[in-house]
């Protein structure tokens, strides 16, 4: 995809050698539709490609959300998440591409960051946050679940408990408490939030990009196998996303009511 047909995400390179990759649909809480992740894809593709890139930074539009996680409003009005380049939704693919780009990837967060969304900056090499970022997780609320590395990679960032916490209580983490759990490297007043992201990135542009390299494919050998996990969860959630339960949380969102799921846990 050509980055002038971008309509969801911005992509510029700094001086430094830092590739900046912003979602851009502040009124749906930076939420991703398919074309939104197509669009990611593709930043993250130019970003590897580019020789003068040594890092990236991903942000978003605003400071309300970083990501709000799939566009569940856009799920319950059509069953989907809307068109996308090659007819699929690319999810699991921009998870993988955010890991093996051999560029480290430091997540400046904005705003929430819930969900998808979460698990986005999860998956990042380095995340800081603004002092009003808060994180969390909302999957069982909404019909949906990460049962690959949005759960088994979160485990080994915090550790079981606190990861089995998120995901089963759904409850909202803020920035002093992620950085004490671990879950990001540091926190910064918002208006300093990018420019420590791309002081970061200089920083690593400075050093040797070989090394670099092989330290990030080192950090990630050892969790790789969560990559089949993932394929497993996702061909589960294809499944699940669409059967009346799945779908009882993504209309009960857009009707801005409490999902009842009552009737499932008795069957």
């Amino acid at each position: 995809m050509r980055r002038e047909d971008f309509t969801d995400v911005g992509y510029r390179v700094e001086p430094g050698g830092v590739a900046v990759v912003t979602i851009d649909r502040p009124r749906r809480m930076n939420a991703f539709r398919g074309r939104t992740v197509d669009e990611l894809i593709s930043a993250f593709k130019y970003a590897w490609a580019d020789g003068e890139v040594a890092a990236v930074v991903l942000t978003a539009s605003g400071d309300r959300a970083f990501c709000a996680g799939g566009d569940v409003k856009e799920r319950a009005e059509t069953g989907g998440y809307g068109e996308t380049e090659w007819g699929t939704f690319e999810v699991e693919r921009l998870h993988r591409i955010i890991r093996d780009i051999p560029k480290p990837v430091i997540a400046a967060v904005n705003g929430v960051a819930v969900g998808g969304g979460h698990v986005l900056h999860v998956l990042c090499d380095l995340s800081i946050a603004a002092e009003h970022a808060t994180f969390g997780q909302a999957g069982p609320r909404v019909g949906s679940f990460d049962a690959g590395f949005g759960s088994a990679y979160l485990a080994r960032v915090i550790g079981e408990k606190r990861a089995r916490q998120m995901w089963f209580l759904l409850e909202t983490v803020d920035a002093a408490t992620a950085e004490r759990w671990g879950l990001v490297n540091a926190v910064v007043p918002a208006g300093e939030l990018l420019d420590t992201a791309l002081a970061w990135g200089r920083t690593i542009a400075s050093y040797s990009p070989t090394a670099i390299r092989f330290l990030k494919h080192s950090f990630n050998a050892d969790s790789d196998h969560m990559a089949g996990l993932s394929n497993l969860a996702f061909a589960g959630l294809d499944l699940y996303a669409h059967s009346e339960e799945g779908m009882e949380g993504a209309k009960a969102f857009a009707e801005k009511r409490p999902p009842d799921f009552t009737r499932f846990r008795r069957s």
